[in-house]
């Protein structure tokens, strides 16, 4: 792990593509900024960790069989006339 020092206002740089710059420091709270390209998902981390549960619940969870649906009657192909001109 990293770790920096950064006061209000200055920022880093992650992989030329993201930057992450200290907004605000209020007591404890620092407020951030991050900009990163639309491709780099940027989370929360309680919020990413509740996305990696739901997405592996998915994955092991038995879905219940989808009912058949009747098959419908082949239909006829219609007739087309053209006229010419």
């Amino acid at each position: 792990m990293l770790i920096l020092s950064r006061k209000s206002g200055e920022s880093i740089v992650i992989d030329g593509r993201i930057h992450v710059k200290v907004m605000r420091v209020d007591g404890e709270t620092v407020k951030i900024g991050i900009e990163a390209p639309y491709d780099v998902p940027v989370h929360r981390r309680e919020v990413y960790e509740e996305i990696q549960r739901s997405n592996q619940g998915a994955l092991t969870r038995q879905s219940a069989e989808l009912p058949k649906l009747p098959l419908a009657a082949a239909a006829k192909p219609k007739r087309v006339t053209v006229k010419s001109l």
